[in-house]
């Protein structure tokens, strides 16, 4: 039965103890990791977010009934106990902080007890993923979890800190907000006063806070939560924390150098580390040529090479078709892979469709020189020399080609040079390699609108050079937008947003809006252009992304507290759920029945 902890006061955690609290009485509450009855003597371990501290039960020395509350200790209990700090009479446990004391009880209170949990509450837990997401407030509870969560904590802290010195001020902006169709799909939340119409919750706060430089703040910064209904991946959630600022009386040197010094000071507060700077530049076009990325990871090697001047006019269909049809062939080189069974190759071949690669060419380099090759018999001997030459290819080495028009062969070799690293184990979590990527492309050609769409969103300044192109070749205009990469992974984006009126609107006409769709979907925003607008810019990290790559971590469901799973469900609260008909009927909702669209998925909500 529980107890009362009337007249109880907890004096520390129970990994705050070490062997210069000994002689000293303390009282520890928490949870109980394991009991050990050895007859006379109990030892348990209690857990709480602090870590494990071991206390001795020893009969005589506690009264009877304490004694026999211990003996009935289970995992999880929940217990207040009191004694004196000892130390260590047995051998020190060198894998715990309080490996070198013990308490040992004259009191304890059981203050509630608890069922038998469905998986062990241990590091590094074996168990089903899905399982512990049922019972997400149990696996909190596990020591790895609850240190990933206080570095994120300890992140946002000295995040906010560093800030507010360099002069950002901390203003919130609103989670209900107007729909705006440009960029990923939105949550959509009806509402009761205003019948058929509907809220948006923020995929950032893009617009309010540039109406903030509109209002004169100067610098603002947010730690906010944001919204976006797409499909999830390992570092992807419908429900995400940014770290989201605007700066006015800018260019992007300025918010490239203090982002800089942020990130300098996370990384030596929370892993010691010293970054570099100026962290390295590249543009995109540079990025996506040497890496097949606009993220690229840079820890390694194995870069892309074009050889479509070397295989122009060779005798392989493959490669001269490809080139016909205005794409490009290029290579990797797997230094040292020469001898990579078939079946591996193979399997790479595969990987490799997966990104859109009708096949993959490939050369083998034997350690006596001899090619081995999947299109030799296509080319002279004299070809594949000079190709092999191009790549930089030796004795042992395996070379790979795709062939495509120019986006697929990015996608393609960028992919497989990061599966290539993984299978040979050359991406060290403890080295970082920052990078600002440059200068990316102003818009994108959707074949499904059959028009440009920004890339970034419609408020990103081409480079001032390039703006003339935007009423003749939108297609060649660059951004001055900037994205921040760390070992392959984007932290965040941002860039210089136009303040110039002619300019929005050339913008918007490429992007062909008439003036009224573009009042109707930004008025406010144009509005409060129209009085005196500063020069801004800004930028937006992932935190959830940046805390996971801090806490070497491999999915950002590790650094979230109540993560949702790829469906963007929550396994614990069973949400997404019905709702009472009484709810729908105030929102004059109508849902329809559900039925099979085809895709699986239930029919759209009606009005």
């Amino acid at each position: 039965m529980a107890e009362s902890m009337s007249g109880l006061k907890r004096t520390c955690r129970c990994a705050e103890l070490s062997e210069a609290n000994a002689g000293e009485e303390v009282t520890v509450m928490g949870w109980v990791q394991k009991q050990r009855n050895k007859g006379g003597i109990i030892f348990v371990d209690v857990r709480d977010r602090s870590g494990i501290l071991q206390v001795i039960f020893e009969d005589g020395e506690i009264d009877a009934e304490g004694f026999a509350k211990a003996e009935k200790l289970r995992s999880e209990f929940v217990v207040a106990i009191t004694g004196i700090v000892e130390k260590r009479s047995g051998a020190v446990n060198k894998n715990l902080a309080t490996g070198a004391i013990e308490v040992r009880a004259r009191s304890i209170r059981v203050l509630s007890e608890s069922e038998t949990p469905p998986f062990p509450i241990e590091a590094d837990s074996k168990t089903k993923e899905e399982l512990r997401l049922k019972y997400r407030y149990l696996d909190l509870r596990r020591p790895d979890l609850q240190q990933n969560l206080i570095m994120r904590s300890r992140i946002c802290n000295i995040i906010r800190q560093f800030l507010i010195e360099e002069g950002f001020l901390e203003i919130e902006t609103p989670m209900l907000t107007k729909s705006t169709p440009e960029g990923a799909r939105d949550y959509l939340v009806p509402s009761r006063v205003h019948p058929g119409n509907f809220y948006a919750l923020p995929q950032s706060p893009q617009l309010f806070k540039q109406l903030l430089m509109c209002s004169g703040y100067d610098r603002y910064f947010q730690i906010a939560r944001c919204f976006r209904d797409e499909d999830l991946r390992a570092d992807r959630q419908p429900e995400f924390t940014q770290v989201d600022m605007e700066l006015s009386f800018v260019d992007e040197e300025d918010v490239m150098d203090v982002n800089e010094r942020l990130l300098q000071k996370v990384f030596k507060e929370i892993l010691d580390v010293d970054i570099a700077l100026p962290i390295e530049r590249m543009t995109w076009q540079e990025a996506m040529d040497r890496f097949g990325s606009d993220k690229p990871d840079l820890r390694f090697g194995m870069e892309l090479k074009d050889v479509s001047d070397i295989v122009a006019g060779c005798g392989f269909g493959v490669f001269t078709s490809a080139l016909e049809n205005g794409g490009s062939v290029r290579g990797i080189n797997a230094k040292g892979q020469g001898a990579m069974p078939r079946k591996k190759i193979d399997a790479l071949v595969k990987f490799a469709k997966d990104f859109g690669a009708k096949g993959l060419a490939y050369i083998a380099i034997g350690e006596d020189g001899a090619f081995k090759s999947s299109f030799a018999k296509f080319m002279e001997e004299s070809e594949m020399k000079k190709l092999a030459e191009a790549m930089e290819g030796q004795a042992g080495d395996l070379l790979l080609f795709a062939a495509d028009q120019n986006k697929i062969v990015y996608d393609v070799l960028g992919n497989l040079r990061l599966e290539i690293a993984r299978n040979l184990d050359l991406l060290d979590k403890n080295e970082y390699r920052f990078l600002w990527v440059t200068e990316f492309p102003e818009f994108e050609y959707s074949e499904e609108q059959g028009r440009y769409i920004a890339m970034h969103h419609p408020f990103t300044m081409p480079v001032e050079e390039d703006i003339p192109l935007l009423k003749t070749d939108p297609g060649k205009v660059r951004a001055k937008a900037y994205d921040i990469v760390l070992n392959g992974t984007e932290l965040g984006g941002g860039s210089v947003r136009i303040h110039q009126n002619d300019v929005q609107e050339t913008m918007f006409e490429a992007l062909g809006f008439t003036k009224e769709q573009a009042n109707e979907q930004f008025g406010f925003l144009l509005d409060a252009f129209k009085y005196g607008v500063p020069p801004h810019a800004g930028l937006a990290y992932g935190l959830d992304r940046l805390v996971m790559l801090l806490a070497k971590q491999d999915n950002i469901r590790n650094v979230i507290a109540f993560p949702k799973v790829k469906d963007a469900s929550c396994l614990m609260t069973d949400a997404p759920n019905v709702v009472d008909g009484k709810q729908l009927e105030e929102l004059c909702l109508d849902i329809s029945s559900v039925e099979d669209r085809g895709d699986g998925a239930p029919s759209e909500m009606q009005e």
